[in-house]
């Protein structure tokens, strides 16, 4: 069982940043990979960025690649994803999750964040 919790929403700007994070319980964070997801209203939850257990490889969607960035520590048993030039279309609630068993189908949730941008 992983539990995960995530942290650092808000409200920002067209144009700001922010820097979500995720604390995850239990002693096999390493051999999870990790992602982040986002849900706005009437649409479906969609992977953004995730990252591969070692943290070497990472993968983003077409719409924020060059603009997010995933990264892991996995000392601190924490994965973030590191958030610029937000635009009001990144308006969503971002769920962190854990994968191990198929790529595109996580084993466990947070319980979300939500991101505001304003125009």
């Amino acid at each position: 069982q992983v539990q995960l919790v995530e942290s650092g929403g808000g409200l920002v700007q067209a144009g700001g940043s922010l820097r979500l994070s995720c604390a995850a319980s239990g002693r096999t964070f390493s051999s999870y990979a990790m992602g982040w997801l986002r849900q706005s209203p009437g649409k479906e939850r969609d992977f953004v960025a995730r990252i591969i257990g070692s943290g070497a490889r990472t993968f983003y969607a077409d719409s924020v690649k060059g603009r997010f960035a995933i990264s892991r520590d996995n000392v601190k048993n924490t994965v973030y994803l590191q958030m610029n030039s937000l635009q009001p279309e990144d308006t969503a609630v971002y769920f962190c999750a854990a994968i191990r068993s198929n790529w595109d189908i996580p084993d466990y949730w947070g319980q979300g964040t939500q991101v505001t941008v304003s125009s």
